[in-house]
Order: structure tokens, then sequence, then C-alpha cells
């Protein structure tokens, strides 16, 4: 692609995430105008056939609304309670919103541990993927009423990051994530005037990872860490991001058609088979591998199985079957992959030729720790 804008079928398949700070017009309650602004556009794209799923934060906010809470309420039970209670408005107005224009939405509240086993992402992926193709638009959104990580502000957990897990599970094109900040820039804009929009980043390297730690949000969970850690995470499954401002007029539709409005983060890879994408997604990984510069050069360059002669050491409990990450010497994260011995077997195994494995263990599950058919780099 050169120049500013792609063809209008460069994304069909879109997950908007739309985040606490843009829903409410930072204020305290969901601004119901901003929120049918932003449904009129997805409609737009609906009806040209394009397939989106709507990733929602809001539900906390609509509930202190609802309760007639003016301060924020401390403790996880009490925000439980504003998510449970906020939830139904929220999807009150979506369902009163879309239903004008006659299409049909349908809810998906997701925990980590709803995708955590091969089971359950299958099943999770078919469901989405079925609503896709009866054209419903799918309103999805962390269960806050049960997954604590949101609701404690940690990094993990939030709608950022189940918004660029749920662009995984349905192989998405784009993930929008919309907010009230143009995108990524060079310093917090709040802060420094001067500060300047960085309107593509090809990698997210340490140095944009610094950048985004400065930025954060004061209404919703998450900031500009979340939405970069978000980045990172689709891009390596071969999915586009853009953090765009949600209050820039026509903003979805635009950016759908390849205009270049806020940050736009380039796919590390291309589209990656679905398994592959479940392992990669760190969903269910249980340990980490660290291997020497041999055995990573070997990874990454030749495309080769993981013997147990590369492995430095293990981090971790993992069983035979368990997912784990393989790192680096300098302890970056170059691929991930299923282990087929547990981790106690690895540390015996480790540093040692694959014709003693019988000798030192016993038994034997194959020469590889890590075989290249079960393995993803990054």
């Amino acid at each position: 692609m050169t120049g500013k804008r792609k063809s209008r079928s460069a994304y069909h398949r879109i997950v908007a995430k739309l985040g606490t700070s843009l829903l409410t017009g930072g204020g305290s309650h969901l601004d119901r105008e901003v929120m049918s602004g932003l449904v009129n556009q997805i409609v737009g794209l609906h009806k040209e056939g394009r397939e989106l799923l709507v990733v929602s934060s809001g539900a906390i906010a609509a509930g202190r609304n609802k309760l007639g809470l003016t301060r924020k309420v401390r403790g996880i039970p009490y925000r439980q309670v504003l998510a449970a209670a906020g939830q139904i408005r929220l999807m009150n107005i979506y369902e009163q919103l879309f239903g004008e224009n006659d299409i049909t939405i349908a809810q998906a509240l997701l925990t980590r541990a709803d995708i955590a086993d091969r089971a359950g992402y299958l099943n999770t992926r078919n469901t989405l993927l079925a609503l896709l193709e009866l054209r419903v638009i799918c309103i999805a959104n962390e269960n806050d009423v049960v997954a604590t990580d949101e609701i404690q502000e940690t990094k993990f957990g939030d709608n950022d990051n189940l918004s660029a897990m749920v662009a995984n599970l349905i192989d998405a094109d784009l993930l929008l994530l919309l907010t009230d900040t143009g995108g990524l820039y060079t310093a917090d804009p709040h802060r420094h005037p001067d500060a300047s929009l960085i309107p593509q980043v090809d990698h997210i390297d340490a140095d944009i990872e610094k950048l985004a730690s400065d930025t954060a949000g004061s209404t919703g969970t998450g900031g500009m860490v979340t939405k970069v850690e978000a980045a990172k995470l689709a891009t390596a499954s071969g999915v586009t991001v853009i953090i765009a401002n949600g209050r820039e007029p026509d903003v979805i539709p635009r950016v759908a058609a390849g205009e270049t409005i806020g940050t736009r983060f380039l796919p590390t890879t291309s589209k990656l088979e679905s398994r592959q994408r479940w392992m990669l997604s760190g969903l269910s990984t249980r340990g980490r591998l660290v291997v020497d510069s041999g055995a990573a050069l070997a990874l990454k360059k030749h495309n080769r199985s993981l013997l147990a002669a590369g492995i430095e050491r293990t981090e971790g409990n993992f069983q035979r079957g368990d997912i784990v990450d393989i790192l680096d010497p300098d302890g970056t994260r170059i691929g991930c992959g299923i282990a087929n011995y547990a981790a106690t077997d690895v540390a015996v195994l480790k540093g040692a030729h694959s014709k003693k494995i019988t000798s030192l263990l016993g038994y034997d599950y194959g020469s590889e720790i890590v075989h290249r058919n079960n393995l993803v780099v990054v």
C-alpha cells in the first residue's frame, strides 16, 4: 500500500473497541448522543457488507450513574455490583440504537478462563464466527462480575487486551482501539503540548513500550500501556491495529477505508492458523524455557525444533502437553510451543544430547522438547 488510502476492501472484518472515556464523553455517565454517533458509523459499514464486532467498556460507569453514586466506590464487590447493574443499561442503549436500523445484536461476556483451554477457545471462536455469518453484531465485554483482574486495575484482563484476544479469535483484519486521545505520541500530550503523534509503528520494542507507560486513562481501567500491550498481541497474530480518537468525525468508516488516522501498528507476521494463534495468545502458558543463542538462531532462522541441548533452564511447573514460552539468553520472548516433556523432565535433560533421553529418564517421548509443528516463532 502506498499513499494515504487503501482500497475500500482493505479491512473487511473489524473489531472496534470503545473505551469508557469515549462512551461517557469524558463525563461520569454514558453519553447517548456519542454512542449514537458511533453506532451509526458501525451501521454504515455493516450495510456495506463489512463484518464488525464491538468490544465495549462502560458498564461500571453506567452502573454508578444508575445507582446514583457520585463518588468512586472502593472494593471489588461493590464495583462488581456496579458492573452488574450497568451492563443492563449499556446493552439496552445498544439494542435501541442498533434496533433503529433493524440490526440484531448479541452479547458476549468473556473472561480469560473461558478461552484459556483449547475447547473453550474453539467454542468461543465458533460462536463469534457464527454470529458474524448471521450478520449479528456482537457486543463483547469483560465479565466484570466474576473477573476481578480488570476491576483491580491491573494490566491483565482489561478490555484492550480482551479486544486483541477477540481479534485473534475471529481472524480480524483490523483491531480499532478508539479512545479520547489521538494515538501514541512522543510524550504525554496532556503534559507536553509539543508532543507529536506517531503515525505508524512497524515493530513494538522497548522504546515504544516506554512511551506508552507515560500515558494513562482517567475514566476507564486502561491507558496507553494496555493499548500497546493489546497491539503487541494482535500484530503478532497478523492483525493490523489502529489507536485513534473516537471523537474524530466518521472515524470508523474513514479508518476502515484506509485513511491515515491515529497510530497504525503493522502486523509482524501473516495470518496464523487457528491453533498457532491460540498458542501465541498466552492464554494457557504454563512455563518458560530459556535457550542459548545457538538454539535461538535455529528456531528463528532455520525453522528447527527445540532440542534439549539448546535449553539453559526452565521456569514454571508445566506438564507434558502444556504451552510454554521460549526465551533467548536476553530474556526476550522468541516463541512458544507445546512441550513434549514436563518441567521436571526438562530440568534433567537440559543441555544433554537427544540420544541420552532414555538413559536419563528411563522413557522417551521423542527427541524434541518442542517439535517445530507445535511451535510458533514471533
